[in-house]
């Protein structure tokens, strides 16, 4: 039995972040404007309101005009009050890439760079944390995109092999005190494309990337969630039984009459599980003329009233860049799901 005082504190947090996203969407707003927009009592929200302008989270601002009574005190969300790190590590064609951005609680950019390096490995990452953690002492949270499988911040199987196997998570969590987030890039790249659709309700959509000389991985958003499997391995679609070892297979996926066939039996795959609305394909091996043949092959296993929309978007860096700061700004923030059942 849950106690009184967890579901008191529960609904203490859910009331804090209530204010605060009343505030990030109205941009100022006095007690009586934010009660009337939450719907809670007009001294909850004072009590919360003060403890966030002490805490630094929200500030005081000029008071509003009167219209014959006392004015009243004005308040105004403090985005700058925190920052988080994003970091996108890429390989492809050979080229090795960690981009960052740092941004603040709305999101908004603050500082962007891509560095461009021979090898990455634990130690180039950790140079450009600590150096952006010294620069911005207000970081609360790391985010971090990687070519690979990640379970607990823990990396697996990975494009970049200095990586693999590495305790990056925890390492810099003890390093830093902060707390930090690692996700396959494909996993942030479907949640950066459905962030950016800003659909009004809960959809299934997927992202399939044909990388050169590396394996093809996707990512899944499955009724508006995020799917990540029990161990994170969700949509390393190379493990599916296409009867060959993976060395012929990553030879066939640089043969042309090959792609196609391979291609279409993972998308035909994706669309038999998954029941996509929209599957968008990406990666260096693929172009936008292969969108044609993709779709019929697929055709040929799927009914037509079950086909999702079919996209080629060769550049996905900003699709994936902002996965990863939506992901990092959510684990700044109480979240409570509430699953209607059905």
């Amino acid at each position: 039995m849950i106690s009184t005082s967890h579901n008191t504190r529960q609904v203490k947090k859910i009331n804090v972040e209530l204010v605060k996203n009343t505030l990030k969407a109205i941009g100022t707003g006095t007690k009586a404007s934010i009660a009337g927009s939450t719907g809670l009592s007009i001294a909850t929200c004072g009590t919360i309101l003060n403890e966030l302008v002490q805490s630094g989270e929200v500030l005081e601002t000029e008071y509003e005009e009167s219209s014959g009574g006392r004015p009243a005190r004005q308040y105004k969300f403090n985005a700058d009050y925190a920052y988080v790190l994003c970091l996108l590590v890429k390989t492809e064609s050979g080229a090795h890439s960690i981009s960052y951005a740092i941004v603040n609680l709305m999101g908004e950019k603050v500082e962007e760079e891509v560095k461009s390096l021979p090898t990455i490995d634990r130690s180039q990452i950790d140079l450009i944390v600590g150096e952006l953690v010294q620069r911005y002492d207000n970081i609360k949270a790391i985010g971090i995109g990687i070519p690979g499988v990640a379970h607990h911040g823990i990396i697996g199987i990975c494009d970049v092999a200095a990586l693999a196997g590495e305790p990056l998570g925890p390492w810099l969590e003890e390093k830093y005190s902060i707390d930090v987030i690692i996700e396959n890039d494909m996993n942030l790249a479907v949640y950066g494309f459905y962030n950016l659709q800003d659909v009004e309700e809960d959809k299934t959509v997927a992202v399939v990337t044909f990388p050169n000389n590396h394996f093809p991985g996707a990512g899944f958003i499955v009724n508006g969630r995020m799917v990540t499997g029990h161990t994170h391995f969700a949509g390393e679609v190379s493990y599916l039984p296409f009867g060959m070892t993976r060395e012929e297979q990553l030879a066939q996926w640089h043969d042309q009459e090959h792609f196609m066939t391979n291609a279409v039996q993972v998308l035909a795959s994706i669309i038999a599980i998954m029941n996509p609305v929209s599957i968008a394909i990406t990666g260096e091996l693929t172009h936008p003329s292969m969108l044609e043949p993709l779709t019929e092959g697929c055709m040929k296993y799927i009914p037509k009233e079950h086909m999702p929309v079919l996209t080629i978007k060769n550049d996905i860096h900003h699709e994936y860049l902002t996965g990863i700061i939506a992901l990092a700004l959510e684990s700044l923030t109480y979240r409570l799901q509430l699953v209607e059942r059905r």
